[in-house]
């Protein structure tokens, strides 16, 4: 079952890319014979809480496994009603560096500055409430409560850290506190379900390319350069491949797992390894715009954010004539 917040296709206007996800899974999902279903809307709302409650009850029974991966700009409290906004930015003082600006469609990037000032206490509490744990903890209480996890279930939030290049825009800015207020809530979690056998994770997950990889600053710049640099060493991994690994090796391989200090499962261990974080940093000092594409995956980072949107695919015909967009059906 799958929670998300799409637009669904209307006349001649297309939906959402993530609408075509959605539909694509739950139609191969039948073709396997496996039960599936999709709701598009608010996840923050209670709303959409009590739907997907009501859908487990009346056709699924009880999960086993709740993944948290929810990435939005802004949540709207569900009690208060009261609206938060998410900033990416550091704290303390202003930061100054380069990132990369890219022309997805033709594969070409363009080194600019980058200089952010720093978040005030309003703006970080903002980015805490949306990107915080406390929707996740609200998602499981109340599906806990209407007795649709089973008693062993398992739930697990991903999350990115970074390393020292991109330490002021992940764990030393406002989207570390989100991150420090996850891992709190993994331990409260732990706390009450624990108990009773059940399970709560956080998975801190290697560098993918994301609808949000190319708008967070430095960050395109960094994971261009890891990306080429992984791709050499034969350790790089996409987005479907590294869950896998999570999946196989930590999540129920049934041996000790790799677990930080402070509990996270840490998947992003090729990612900081020395060898690779070693070349990443020398490619990272010395890069500029003329060694720029020999240094950094602009085509492969290109072609992977376009195939987020359903482009660059040699299985599609992009001439083929479009009568209906809402011929698919989600449901």
């Amino acid at each position: 079952m799958g929670v998300s917040l799409e637009k669904a296709p209307d006349g001649s206007k297309p939906g959402s890319a993530g609408w075509y996800n959605n539909a694509a899974f739950d139609q191969l999902a039948s073709k396997s014979g496996l039960q599936a279903a999709t709701f598009d809307g608010d996840a923050f709302s209670h709303d959409m809480k009590r739907q997907v409650i009501n859908e487990l009850k009346s056709n699924f029974g009880p999960v086993d496994l709740v993944v948290y991966s929810l990435a939005s700009p802004v949540r709207v409290d569900p009690d208060s009603g009261e609206r938060f906004r998410s900033v990416i930015k550091p704290l303390g003082e202003a930061y100054e560096a380069q990132t990369l600006t890219l022309d997805v469609l033709n594969a070409v990037g363009q080194l600019t500055p980058v200089s952010l000032e720093p978040a005030n206490e309003a703006e970080t509490a903002a980015t805490v409430a949306v990107m915080g744990g406390d929707d996740w903890r609200e998602w499981i209480e109340q599906c806990a409560s209407a007795g649709v996890l089973s008693p062993g279930f398992k739930t697990i939030a991903y999350t990115y850290l970074g390393n020292d290049l991109t330490y002021a825009i992940y764990r030393g800015g406002t989207l570390g506190k989100a991150k420090e207020h996850l891992d709190q809530t993994c331990v409260e979690l732990n706390a009450k379900f624990g108990k009773h056998g059940a399970e709560a994770l956080v998975a801190a997950l290697k560098a993918v390319v994301t609808q949000a990889s190319t708008a967070i600053p430095v960050v395109p710049l960094y994971f261009s350069i890891l990306f080429k640099v992984m791709k050499g060493q034969g350790n790089h991994e996409d987005c479907i491949e590294h869950i896998n690994r999570l999946f196989r090796e930590q999540l129920y391989a049934g041996s000790a797992r790799r677990i930080d200090d402070v509990g996270r499962i840490r998947m992003d261990n090729l990612e900081l390894s020395e060898v690779v974080q070693r070349e990443v940093l020398r490619r990272w000092q010395d890069v500029d715009q003329e060694n720029l594409a020999a240094y950094a995956d602009i085509q492969g980072f290109s072609e992977e954010f376009l195939k987020i949107f359903g482009f660059g695919r040699s299985d599609v015909d992009y001439d083929a004539a479009l009568t209906d967009l809402t011929s698919i059906s989600t449901h």
